[in-house]
């Protein structure tokens, strides 16, 4: 493992990417980890260097603001990697404030409120000739006469795109309603839950969904990526938990020419559901930061983190985008979370398996490929740190993660 000092410069990863900090750990970058949390299992990582504590942007998205300027003031910081939607939002929206200290990667405000905004979203879909599902606001239809789905219309609610939120508040509206043709579903309650006018969208028949993941520098495409969801965290869909690396020339063609048509900038997941009927890719979600699946594209080798360290420190002619095909990695947590939907998630557009069939689905592809996001036995203690917190709900204190960091290294440098 390259020698980590803050003298040979620092980033900036915000809350607990394991991926992330891994990836520039590995090549040497001194990794600073700001976190809400004392605690955070990705502090224990032999690659996490330090933590800072930040106030939660729940508690104030302001705050979290100025203390993450604040670290991005010291001499040694060169980068912030954003990792969650709050990121992509203070970074864009303060971006001046940021760069005084140092350089980003991230998108002009009016391009982040374009992605964050699923209508926009459709429109600039209609203009680069991207076929999307149709989206209007729920506002707008009288009647449901074909299957569809009922979503927030923002990624993030924040004061610039609804009504009602001063600068530090924000929401994340996670809720969906299957709707079936004919139905007469309360849009008041609807409209009180997601707190906002909410989106209607077109439900499409999946024959599989997909990622396309991309890194841009001013409308030109530095790296991209695909993989495969073979497994959500739901039977009906939803995250991805077990993900293949894969290339399709379609897929790839649809997935540039809409962020060419965006002229986009930074990074990019677009998350794509291939039409059983037409064949077509079809895109539903644009996320602007760090994807939760991150760990399955480091794992099939698109080093997406070290791909956005190299751009924003001047460096981007020394990004070599490859990968390799078929390369599956699973989220252990979403798995179980998968096993448990089958249980208590209802949809009408899914079929529901059985539960022994689910078990051995998992149990066959975990044995076939072995490869998981945090479960590392070169770094064991960010999976042991996890597991104390959501089976015997206790912290792991600093002085046993010291203790356990120390006698790990200790051990590998007498091997």
């Amino acid at each position: 493992m390259a020698t980590r000092r803050k003298s040979d410069g620092s980033v900036l990863i915000t809350t607990g990417n394991y991926a992330t900090t891994r990836s520039l750990g590995e090549k040497g970058i001194y990794t600073i980890l700001a976190s809400e949390y004392d605690d955070t299992p990705v502090g224990s990582s032999r690659y996490c260097d330090e933590v800072v504590r930040v106030p939660a942007p729940r508690d104030g998205l302001v705050a979290y603001k100025d203390a993450l300027v604040e670290i991005a003031a010291r001499p040694d910081v060169k980068t912030i990697v954003p990792t969650r939607v709050e990121d992509g939002y203070v970074l864009s929206k303060y971006y001046d404030e940021f760069d005084e200290h140092v350089d980003v990667v991230v998108q002009p405000f009016e391009m982040l409120h374009e992605a964050h905004d699923r209508i926009r979203l459709f429109d600039a879909a209609q203009a680069a000739g991207v076929p999307m599902p149709r989206t209007r606001l729920l506002s707008d239809v009288e009647e449901f006469d074909t299957p569809a789905i009922i979503k927030a219309r923002f990624n993030v609610l924040v004061g610039e795109y609804v009504d009602g939120y001063d600068p530090s508040e924000y929401d994340i509206i996670k809720g969906i309603h299957h709707v079936q043709p004919g139905d007469v579903p309360d849009r008041d309650e609807i409209v009180r839950e997601m707190k906002h006018d909410p989106i209607v969208q077109e439900y499409v028949p999946s024959a599989g969904k997909y990622m396309f993941a991309a890194l841009y520098d001013h409308g030109v495409p530095v790296a991209t990526f695909q993989h495969r969801q073979i497994r959500g965290n739901s039977y009906t869909g939803g995250g991805g938990v077990y993900r293949s690396s894969v290339y399709i020339p379609e897929l790839e063609a649809v997935g540039r020419k809409l962020l060419d048509h965006m002229n986009w900038h930074g990074l990019a997941c677009i998350e794509y559901v291939k039409d059983a009927e037409t064949g077509e890719f079809k895109p539903i979600e644009l996320n602007p930061r760090i994807w939760q699946s991150m760990p399955s594209t480091v794992r099939a080798g698109a080093d997406f983190p070290y791909y956005y360290w190299l751009q924003a420190t001047g460096q981007k002619e020394r990004v070599e985008p490859r990968y390799e095909l078929g390369v599956g990695s699973h989220f252990l947590w979403g798995e179980l979370g998968y096993l448990a939907s089958v249980v208590k998630d209802e949809s009408p557009f899914v079929p529901r398996p059985s539960l022994p069939s689910a078990v051995r689905e998992v149990a066959s592809s975990i044995i076939s490929e072995p490869r998981f996001d945090i479960v590392r036995l070169d770094d064991p203690l960010p999976f042991v740190h996890f597991v104390f917190h959501v089976f015997f709900s206790k912290p792991v204190t600093p002085r046993l993660l010291s203790a356990a960091k120390g006698a790990m290294l200790r051990s590998r440098k007498v091997n």
